[in-house]
């Protein structure tokens, strides 16, 4: 058996389920966004020295193998999808006030590139941000969405940009995007 089904040639594909669908369609799309956020995310964690953000990334693409097959199985299937639940988003939210209470780390915008790690997880936070605005369209297309995991996926990207501030301030990196050349308003928790 080969995975090269050849079944794909004609510009279709199987969802959950066996149904069959052209691979522009928005839940293709959908769940093959989140399949990308999984993929950058494994860069990230490959070259991440911290062990408690490689734990943490890897539980995390764990969870987004769930999330992706979610949105992959459509209603008319007869296979049971797998659930996000709320306790995958509060867990999400735990990190997150965890790791803002770091002394430092949340006080400014920051400008991607002063450390390789943490640039790593700012390419994956704008996928998961692309994946999350991908949900909203499919859902605003009558497309039906478990709300935990919209609700994940933007959890998930402002964890994602805490991770790059941790790894930065752990390294004693500075990427703040004001410095005394370049004034203006400060970070905001409006963004």
């Amino acid at each position: 058996m080969s995975i090269a089904t050849k079944r794909g040639d004609s510009g279709q594909t199987g969802l959950a389920g066996g149904i069959r669908v052209s691979k522009a369609d928005l839940r293709v799309e959908t769940y093959g966004t989140v399949d990308e956020l999984n993929t950058v995310l494994g860069f990230a964690r490959s070259i991440c020295q911290n062990v408690q953000v490689r734990t943490w990334t890897e539980e995390i693409q764990r969870t987004l193998f769930r999330l992706g097959s979610n949105l992959a199985t459509p209603p008319e299937s007869k296979k049971q999808p797998p659930v996000i639940i709320a306790e995958d988003v509060d867990h999400l939210t735990d990190l997150v006030h965890k790791i803002e209470a770091t002394e430092g780390l949340v006080s400014d915008w920051s400008l991607p590139g002063a450390h390789t790690e943490a640039a790593a997880y700012e390419v994956a936070r704008t996928v998961c941000r692309r994946a999350e605005r991908t949900v909203v369209r499919f859902i605003e297309s009558g497309g039906p969405v478990d709300p935990n995991v919209l609700a994940y996926l933007n959890r998930l990207s402002d964890l994602i940009w805490l991770f790059g501030r941790l790894l930065e301030v752990e390294a004693g990196v500075g990427s703040q995007l004001r410095d005394k050349q370049h004034n203006g308003a400060r970070w905001s928790r409006a963004w």
